[in-house]
């Protein structure tokens, strides 16, 4: 259960979680304003708009534009929840973990702080999941004749976990990474079918194509990437959205991946608890396919315990 005070601290930070995932999508002016918000919260709030026009060597009316893109109305609203985040960021700072993971941190301070920013990102990705778009993916792949997940690098091993627990509740899955496999995969699916792209930029050429080839036969689309103005969103019907940050030593494998096996967890509850009876046969069937696989001691007869 979140307390309240994470709660609002979550709903508070929400601003920068979408500062952050529109960046990419930004006019180039409005990118270098995003850059100086995001590098100084506590800056921004003490400036005034000529102040932070000047910071990001721009206009003040650009620097309305962002705050329009981003969802406010304007900046004085941009100041007060950059002051709110200014001081939960003072009060994190006392213990570091917040902080980029450098050369000289102990493997104690890395335990800390990678921790910290994993469980940040598995926080603030279920507090910006639009749960009315979750429910419209459920209700696609919990019909799909079939579901064909797309990933490549580290997305192609949350592809394979997805795939795993589709088959755990007896639906039809299958998981893709390389280029023209996915590209004959998506060939064949149609309506009916769902077409799921996995892509922390949203710029992972192969599988934006596998996606533009499979909405062209006919399947819905769906993507899941850190960017909602991304490439990817173009050739999809539904967009899911994570939102983790990645530091020095933090690459696109580590808290991007985290962040989006939460997501493939919550789709996969979601679509079993359509098919409650069917879901619970497959999960004891194939529990019980496996489970003599687990090492323990034996009785007096030699056989494992089941």
């Amino acid at each position: 259960m979140v307390s309240e005070n994470t709660a609002d601290d979550l709903q508070d930070s929400a601003l920068l979680v979408r500062i952050r995932s529109l960046l990419p999508g930004l006019a180039r002016a409005e990118q270098r304003v995003a850059r100086a918000v995001l590098d100084s919260p506590a800056q921004t709030a003490r400036r005034s708009i000529s102040e932070a026009a000047a910071a990001a060597g721009t206009s003040e009316t650009t620097v309305i534009r962002f705050c329009r893109s981003i969802g406010l109305d304007g900046y004085p609203a941009l100041r007060i929840a950059m002051a709110a985040e200014a001081a939960r960021a003072g009060i994190r700072a006392e213990s570091h973990l917040g902080d980029d993971i450098t050369s000289t941190d102990d493997l104690a301070g890395i335990v800390g702080k990678v921790a910290f920013a994993d469980a940040r990102a598995v926080e603030e990705t279920g507090a910006q999941l639009d749960v009315a778009v979750l429910g419209d993916v459920v209700d696609a792949m919990a019909g799909a004749g079939r579901i064909d997940v797309y990933g490549v690098g580290a997305s192609a091993f949350v592809a394979a976990d997805f795939q795993q627990k589709l088959h755990r509740i007896g639906r039809v899955g299958f998981a893709w990474s390389d280029t023209q496999i996915m590209l004959t995969s998506a060939a064949v699916l149609g309506t009916g079918d769902v077409a799921f792209g996995l892509s922390h930029t949203g710029a992972t050429a192969d599988t934006v194509e596998a996606l533009r080839v499979a909405r062209g036969h006919g399947a819905t689309t769906v993507s899941l990437t850190n960017f909602p103005r991304s490439p990817i969103t173009e050739v999809s019907d539904l967009v899911l959205t994570t939102a983790a940050r990645e530091t020095t030593f933090r690459s696109g494998a580590t808290a991007s991946r985290i962040a989006q096996l939460t997501v493939i967890d919550c789709l996969f509850i979601g679509i079993a608890q359509r098919h409650p009876e069917q879901s619970g046969k497959a999960l004891a069937a194939t529990y019980e396919a496996v489970s003599g696989q687990r090492l323990g001691p034996r009785p007096a007869g030699g056989r494992r315990p089941r």
